[in-house]
């Protein structure tokens, strides 16, 4: 077979064991059970109700690019200008279209694990070869990236792939390390790729974690990837964004309309009212923090588990001391206990010796999945 194959996905494997337990308290996806805005499902339908389902501009709807300009504005310690959004079919999107426009064949490109594994397999498919650098654990059960390591590989890359808040760690850079990484890629002349998907979902008090949109100039080599997914709870709408150099707008616009010849109108219409409901992330973000606390709580005092609150994202990954088959784990604690975490090894070599588990969910749901993982590893 000449089709092109990647290792398939360890929490889908993990996902298909839960699916043939109906009972199984399911933790393992980066989803929660929160609805999305009633105010996107009403601009929709009003949308499609007006016929707004032809082809849209493939940069994305004028006054959705508009909307996210301002609404990054407000938040970040510069201005962004609509000339620099794209909008995208889904955060994903936004990072394989920022790979298309920056990688390829034999280039290569340097990502951070424990990752989601979406944005190396992207790399591979364009042909990149990649340089992988672990976060460093401490005995605490947090992460930090080592700068120093990072720059060794930075030499003769072509793009480093950051992710912060990050999937599973929770790790979050400050704004002094992403100041610094800046400064590694403008240094080497690396393409910098942010995946900034959980940037509203940090628990220090802030409406934002730090960006790179705080730090760098609208002319550095870096693209911000984000998506309407997680902070507005809106998973299966795919629908993303771009923030670009500016300039770069116009040959990006061609990419997309080569990948996904643009985002739906309706769909861009229900995104313009979600942002307008400004309320909506705090009161998420609110949610996800009652989750963390119960998470944290939970496991409270497991001889052999390390577990610190994690910075920002909606995951607790959680270290177990001497496992070295977290997927065998993951498939136990479904079968005997009837709970779904996703096994640290879906997330690179990094991540083995952990558990991924999603705490963005209902009150009555954590506390079922927190007893029968409590007695899953008790029992482990």
């Amino acid at each position: 077979m000449d089709i092109a194959a990647l290792e398939p996905s360890r929490i889908i494997t993990v996902a298909r064991a839960a699916f043939a337990r109906p009972d199984t308290e399911f933790l393992c996806f980066g989803e929660s059970d929160q609805p999305f805005p009633p105010s996107a499902a009403t601009a929709m339908i009003e949308a499609i109700g007006r016929g707004d389902a032809l082809y849209p501009d493939v940069r994305g709807v004028p006054a959705l690019r508009q909307d996210l300009a301002d609404h990054l504005t407000a938040l970040h310690a510069a201005p962004v200008t609509e000339t620099r959004i794209q909008v995208t079919s889904s955060g994903m999107t936004a990072v394989n279209v920022a790979l298309a426009a920056t990688v390829r064949a034999g280039d290569r490109v340097v990502l951070h694990g424990p990752a989601w594994p979406n944005p190396a397999n992207a790399a591979r498919l364009r042909g990149a070869t990649l340089s992988i650098i672990d976060l460093d654990a401490t005995p605490d059960g947090r992460f930090s990236l080592d700068l120093d390591r990072l720059e060794t590989l930075l030499d003769g890359a072509r793009a480093f792939v950051l992710n912060s808040p990050n999937n599973p760690t929770g790790w979050t850079a400050t704004h002094a390390e992403l100041a610094a990484i800046l400064d590694l890629c403008r240094r080497h002349g690396v393409w910098l790729i942010s995946d900034e998907v959980y940037s509203r979902l940090v628990y220090d008090g802030r409406p934002a974690a730090p960006s790179l949109l705080d730090v760098a100039s609208p002319d550095d080599r870096v693209i911000i990837c984000n998506s309407f997914s997680k902070a507005w709870a809106m998973t299966g709408w795919r629908l993303g964004w771009m923030v670009l150099p500016e300039g770069a707008r116009d040959a990006v616009s061609e990419i997309v309309e080569v990948t996904q010849s643009g985002s739906p109108p309706f769909a861009q219409a229900g995104a313009r009212a979600a942002l307008a409901d400004t309320a909506f992330v705090d009161r998420f973000r609110a949610h996800c923090a009652e989750g963390r606390a119960m998470a944290l709580a939970g496991l409270e005092g497991l001889n052999g588990i390390r577990l610190s609150p994690p910075d920002g994202a909606f995951y607790a990954f959680i270290g177990v001391d001497g496992l070295t088959d977290s997927l065998s784990l993951a498939l136990r604690l479904i079968a005997d206990h009837g709970v779904a975490l996703a096994p640290g090894i879906a997330f690179g070599q990094g991540g083995e010796g952990y558990l991924r588990l999603c705490f963005a969910q209902a009150r009555p749901r954590m506390e079922r999945a927190m007893q029968r993982l409590r007695a899953g590893l008790q029992a482990r």
